[in-house]
């Protein structure tokens, strides 16, 4: 990449025109005419003259590229037959990266298209030259820099009708770039992968044609935001006849308007107030075709006092702003953000290497060292030119010098370059919030950080977004935050810097461990310490008396990994807001230890057996883990800790007992028991947390068992309960209103995915269950259960026949989305059954009939001739008697279902369900059957019969059907059953009366012909 903090220069072109052509070609008329018409512009062009090159570049001819500001390159028939061409080539194109070289290439009666892919006459006589050349190495080379020359815009001879024009044009070419790069702004001397990252805003300003746009620039301070925003100003600055570069950080908001004013006119402009300059910029500019760049812009009042409300900025205008603050540029509103991103390894050694080496490479016996030093500044272009510049030259054993240095003081100029985003914070709640992140909470959560600083009175909701905004911090994955390690090293040195003392016990924060061992050893701590980190390792013995923390009142934040305290607790600060203690060593919390304030307690590791021997009131305890604390018996009285949103006690193997206060709290929003693998019950109090969103149980072993009442929880998002001993899926958790994903049992998924596997594993325990599951896995890959590789369906076969005694459910849908999910997993089952009942040809047709309520003549007489239609019909039809009122209404549906609106003004005395299926000796419907489920959409509820109730519908089951049906309702019957059962039709029949005498009018003639159809298909065996 770059930095603006370069030297603002261009290489020192020795040259302004370097030609490379291939001499037997285009010598004689052609380049000889070319180089005439540049020296008669006194255009300084070099000319290799000598006939015979060689085959390797000298030293000369390399430097003679280096130092040209244009090279022209003329692409002729035999141009890649020479070795020494294309070697001049690839170094051309190697300056273009490195320098800026501008490259314009000349086909000379060859066709573009053929020197990018090699092919053509001049591709032939390219293979021809490698054949002989065999130079493989040099060969990826020479054909990536024919293809990159090919891409760049030039000039193609056969558009011309004579040298002469061509030619013309080309000086004409040459001329006005030499010209106008008087007008370019000063930019790095080594843009590494400059052109790849600006290209990008380019392309958006190209693809808005005629229309005004503002772009931003964003990133940290030394990320390189001026030097590219100077590469477009040059890059597109010809399109525009009026354009200015401000250098923002430097000028009152007089002055901008101004230096604005000034550049586009040409004129010396009086501006004698804010509101006047906004005026006059607005009549002056609106309607132009401007180009604006406004540099490191650190207060919105600039970009109002340059651009007001924006809305003259149109006609192909482009307003480009580099800022720290992407804030103003969400004030502005603009079109296009762009966000500096660190460069990567190998970009970062090549910027590094030019600075260090003056080449791209690095030296041998420094390479290792480079590497160091390249991973010390990240991907930050600042700091790689300031450091490389500096060591070049050096020897290796003051390379090893600056290298061991860096690691405690950082270097000045770029330290300096980093402090302006400090400087800039408008209060010293922002500051002290940047400070504690970089020295303690670099790593850690947003959320949890947030409310840490909050408890300390810092206001972090707003402070955390502002330092995000301003490129201070970032949020990196699972919403962890995280620095530039170069700005942390700033935050340290401004603290050190800032207590204007040598001496670590008057500093506001310690985190350097030389520096903590010190002051707790000597006693000399003060209470200007805020915070203090120490991490020692796990096999630490290093014991400290607790009155070494005496006289550090102010003290807020404590980190004490692997550190033993011997003595009076007391002597700990009053003001902790923050404890966290890993391998805490003792049994038990001293009960002098005050912890009334804190808000987060963090004792992972520990050797807790309780948490204290008496309960404690701790008000704005907020989060509590005590995560691998292996000998850990119980958890303590809830009671007392009324704030308490978050309950960590993954790995904790002795745990047995959770205190049935945990239903005491009401803010409470996760609880983690993962892996407790004694714990063997829940508090039944632990199923009124309504605030819960997440609970995981994940290894715990041994509890087998949850309750129906998990549907209390009203705001349980997460439920994670794989490898337990639960058996059962609590049916409630089909009613929950919250839940979102799952992983129990085998199901594992977003809910509105997984719900509708345990509805039908729960109504059909005898099909294959997994089967479905399966089908839903390839509409989202969230749903894998965990037997489906071992196919083992015993366990869930059992769980859902257990699941529940009752005949039916009636499931009331408290949401649209929880009745969307019952029509999906419909949906689906519909469509695969119709799919598998597809395979089959037709044969034998067999009829079963379910009746409920209490209509025993009128079933007889549909009985009947449902049997009649059989002996004599094809097709099922053909023989389902339709309406026959006033005694049945029918409805004929697919395979799966049939639906039906409820008539007003009838009472109906029972409803029967046709199966027409087909007949095979192995399979009845009898046992194939599992579950009827009817959907009344309009009163979005679903009712479920099991298999039992269907061989035997009672009266209590119709008044419970019939209690949910009211007039007009749209109502659809499901019908489920297993595989083997190959169902053709279902239809439903309203009965709404008793009648002695009912008689079916009988059988057309057609119907009669149609069986004798159907006979004779039999007799010719096209059946399965």
């Amino acid at each position: 990449m770059w930095s603006s903090s370069s030297s603002e220069s261009n290489p020192g072109w020795k040259h302004d025109v370097f030609l490379s052509f291939r001499g037997e070609d285009t010598r004689r008329s052609f380049v000889s005419h070319l180089y005439a018409a540049l020296s008669n512009k006194e255009i300084k062009t070099f000319i290799d003259d000598r006939l015979d090159k060689g085959t390797k570049l000298g030293a000369e001819l390399v430097l003679a590229i280096q130092g040209s500001q244009i090279s022209l390159v003329i692409l002729s028939l035999n141009y890649a037959s020479s070795r020494w061409c294309l070697d001049e080539l690839v170094e051309i194109m190697e300056c273009r990266e490195t320098y800026g070289q501008e490259v314009l290439p000349i086909f000379y009666e060859v066709d573009p298209s053929c020197v990018r892919k090699q092919t053509g006459e001049f591709g032939n006589r390219f293979q021809a030259f490698l054949q002989t050349d065999h130079n493989w190495f040099g060969y990826d080379g020479w054909r990536y820099a024919l293809k990159e020359v090919a891409n760049i815009t030039g000039w193609d001879s056969r558009n011309f009708r004579t040298d002469a024009e061509l030619v013309e044009t080309i000086v004409d070419h040459v001329l006005k770039t030499l010209i106008m790069d008087m007008d370019l702004l000063p930019i790095t001397d080594f843009p590494v992968g400059l052109e790849v990252r600006a290209q990008e805003m380019i392309d958006f300003i190209e693809g808005q044609s005629g229309k005004g746009r503002v772009l931003g620039i964003w990133g940290m301070g030394g990320s390189g935001k001026t030097t590219i925003a100077k590469f477009i100003y040059n890059r597109i600055r010809d399109k525009f006849k009026q354009r200015s570069f401000i250098e923002a950080s430097t000028r009152g908001h007089i002055d901008l308007q101004e230096k604005l004013l000034y550049d586009v006119l040409k004129t010396k402009v009086n501006v004698h107030s804010i509101a006047m300059g906004i005026s006059m910029i607005e009549k002056r500019l609106r309607g132009e075709k401007t180009l604006i760049v406004v540099d490191d812009v650190t207060e919105f009042e600039q970009l109002k006092a340059l651009f007001g409300n924006c809305k003259w900025i149109g006609g192909g205008s482009v307003v480009i702003i580099t800022t720290r603050d992407i804030h103003l540029l969400k004030l502005l509103k603009v079109d296009f953000v762009y966000k500096m991103e660190e460069m990567d390894e190998n970009e970062s050694l090549k910027l590094f290497s030019l600075h260090a080496f003056g080449e791209a490479e690095t030296r041998e016996d420094l390479n290792e060292l480079a590497r160091k030093v390249v991973a010390y500044c990240r991907g930050l272009p600042l700091a790689l030119e300031v450091l490389g510049s500096y060591l070049r030259d050096r020897t290796k054993k003051v390379w090893e010098s600056v290298l061991l240095r860096l690691e405690k003081i950082p270097d000045d100029q770029v330290q300096k370059k980093l402090r302006i985003s400090f400087d800039g914070l408008s209060n010293s709640l922002e500051k002290d919030i940047f400070l504690d992140i970089c020295c303690f909470f670099i790593g850690k959560n947003r959320a949890y950080v947030t409310e840490i600083l909050n408890g300390c009175g810092l206001y972090a909701d707003i402070g955390i977004t502002v330092l995000i905004e301003r490129s201070l911090i970032n949020v990196e994955k699972n919403n962890k935050l995280g620095m530039h390690p170069l700005l942390r090293d700033m935050g340290r040195d401004i603290i050190c810097e800032s207590s204007r003392t040598t001496e670590p016990g008057k500093w506001s924060r310690l985190w350097f461990e030389e520096d903590v061992l010190d002051v707790l050893k000597r006693n000399t701590g003060t209470e200007a310490i805020q915070g203090l980190s120490l991490k020692l390792p796990f096999t630490s013995r290093d014991c400290f008396e607790a009155n070494a923390f005496g006289e550090m009142k102010g003290l807020r934040l404590l980190q004490l990994d692997h550190v033993q305290l011997s003595g009076n607790y007391e002597y700990l600060s009053k003001k902790l807001r923050w404890v966290c203690w890993q391998g805490f060593h003792l049994k038990f919390i001293p009960n002098n230890f005050d912890l009334k304030g804190v808000i987060a307690i963090d004792l992972k590791y520990s050797n807790l057996r309780l948490l204290w021997k008496k309960p404690q009131v701790l008000q704005w305890l907020k989060i509590l883990n005590l995560s691998h604390s292996k000998c850990l018996r119980e958890t303590p009285a809830f009671s007392g800790l009324p704030s308490l949103e978050k309950l960590i006690l993954k790995d904790c193997p002795s745990l047995l007992k959770v205190h049935q206060s945990i239903g005491d709290l009401q803010n409470l929003l996760l609880i983690n028991l993962k892996d407790c693998t004694s714990l063997s019950t829940l508090p039944r109090e632990i199923y009124k947390l309504k605030s819960l969103k997440t609970l995981i149980l994940s290894g715990c072993v041994k509890i087998d068992i949850l309750e129906e009442d998990l549907v209390q929880m009203e705001s349980l998002m997460t439920l994670i309960a794989e490898n337990t001993a639960v058996k059962q899926v609590p049916f409630s958790i089909v009613r929950s209103k919250s839940i979102g994903y799952i992983s129990l049992c085998g199901y594992v998924g977003p809910s509105h995915n997984v719900i509708p596997s345990i509805i039908w594993s729960w109504m059909s325990p005898r099909m294959n269950c997994l089967s479905h599951i399966h089908y839903f896995h390839g509409t989202s890959s969230s749903l894998v259960p965990v037997d489906m590789q071992n196919n083992d369906l015993g366990d869930l076969a059992q769980l859902f026949s257990n699941l529940s005694n009752q005949r039916s459910v009636l499931m009331q849908c408290d949401t649209e989305s929880l009745f969307e999910q019952l029509g999906k997993f419909l949906d689906i089952t519909k469509s695969e059954i119709t799919s598998y009942t597809s395979q089959f040809f037709k044969h034998s047709l067999e009829s079963y009939l379910i009746s409920i309520g209490s209509c025993a003549q009128q079933l007889n007489t549909l009985s009947k001739s449902i049997s009649e239609g059989l002996a004599t019909s094809e097709s099922c039809d053909e023989f389902l008697p339709g309406d026959h009122r006033p005694y049945w209404s029918a409805h004929a549906g697919d395979a799966l279902s049939v639906n039906f609106t409820v008539p007003e003004n009838c009472c109906m005395k029972g409803i029967t369900l046709c199966v027409v299926y087909l007949s095979t000796p192995e399979n009845t419907a009898t046992e194939c059957l599992n579950s009827i489920i009817i959907v009344n959409y309009t009163k979005c509820n679903f009712q479920i019969f099991k298999r039992d109730t269907l061989i035997s519908f009672n009266d209590v089951d119709w008044q419970s059907i019939i209690s949910n049906l009211g007039p007009r309702d749209k109502v659809e019957i499901f019908v489920t059953y297993s595989h083997g059962l190959v169902v053709k039709k279902i239809a439903v029949y309203l009965m709404y009366g008793e009648s002695i005498n009912m008689e079916i009018e009988p059988l057309p003639e057609r119907k009669k012909n149609s069986f004798i159809r159907f006979l004779k298909k039999i007799v010719m065996c096209d059946f399965w």
